[in-house]
């Protein structure tokens, strides 16, 4: 079995932007009973805080569970408290770079978006971040408008040229995250293979977004065995049978 259980957040544990639901906190108390878990996903601390922290429960072993914020930029360990391990943070210059790029490529696009919700970009520190509809868009306005990637496609097509080297890919409903070159969530992976000394082979991601382009896909280039799900409710099921199949073999092991 794996030692180590690898996630995304919006669209594998919860829906973009949403709370995990009750049935989900209790599924991840119970898995960490069993393995180790880390969770990656493109927003950043707080949002981890807002969507999962803050609906587990008081008892769970916050020691085993690993959080990477933007894409695997940042990593935050439980030690009594939460600690910041490290932070591959934008220079002055490299902001700057995107900051004009990914403007000129939105304006270039050409997306009809007639009513946004909070700011479209957002500095994450080791991550930029476009949400075509706004950083506080409402689940229903972003449910099904770009489904296909199509439109975001036309952003981050000549983002690719402009901004050779970087990491750009779609997560979520709406955005496109934007962080250092060859800092994403196959770089988190291998931080936490030599933080945690876990094989790559002792791991399991699952999300979303494992097609190419999408923002999971980096993890499937580090060769750990991936599955990708459709939603949350799936997730579900992948976790009871992880946690099925874990418990199984430890019985048989005492056997």
């Amino acid at each position: 079995m794996k030692k180590l259980i690898i996630f995304d957040l919006d669209g594998t544990l919860a829906k973009s932007k949403s709370p995990i639901d009750d049935e989900m906190s209790g599924l991840l108390f119970n898995l960490l009973e069993v393995a180790q878990v880390s969770i990656i996903s493109g927003g950043d601390w707080p949002q981890f805080e807002k969507q999962v922290l803050d609906h587990l429960p008081k008892k769970t072993l916050f020691k085993k569970l690993y959080i990477l914020p933007t894409c695997g930029t940042k990593f935050y360990q439980y030690k009594k408290d939460w600690k910041k391990l490290y932070a591959e943070n934008f220079t002055n210059s490299e902001r700057k770079k995107i900051l004009e790029s990914l403007q000129h490529a939105i304006k270039d696009a050409n997306l009809e978006i007639k009513k946004t919700w909070g700011d479209q970009i957002e500095d994450r520190g080791s991550q930029i971040t476009f949400s075509a509809l706004g950083q506080k868009a409402p689940l229903e306005a972003k449910e099904g408008w770009d489904d296909d990637f199509s439109k975001r496609k036309k952003i981050v097509k000549p983002l690719r040229k402009s901004l050779e080297g970087f990491s750009i890919e779609m997560g979520g409903a709406t955005s496109i995250d934007i962080t250092k070159p060859g800092i994403d969530k196959a770089y988190g992976i291998n931080k936490l293979k030599e933080i945690l000394n876990i094989k790559i082979s002792e791991m399991l991601y699952i999300g979303d977004a494992l097609f190419e382009g999408g923002n999971d896909y980096p993890a499937k280039t580090t060769g750990v065995d991936c599955i990708q799900v459709r939603d949350p409710e799936e997730t579900k099921n992948i976790i009871r049978t992880v946690i099925a199949c874990t418990s199984d073999t430890k019985e048989t092991k005492k056997s």
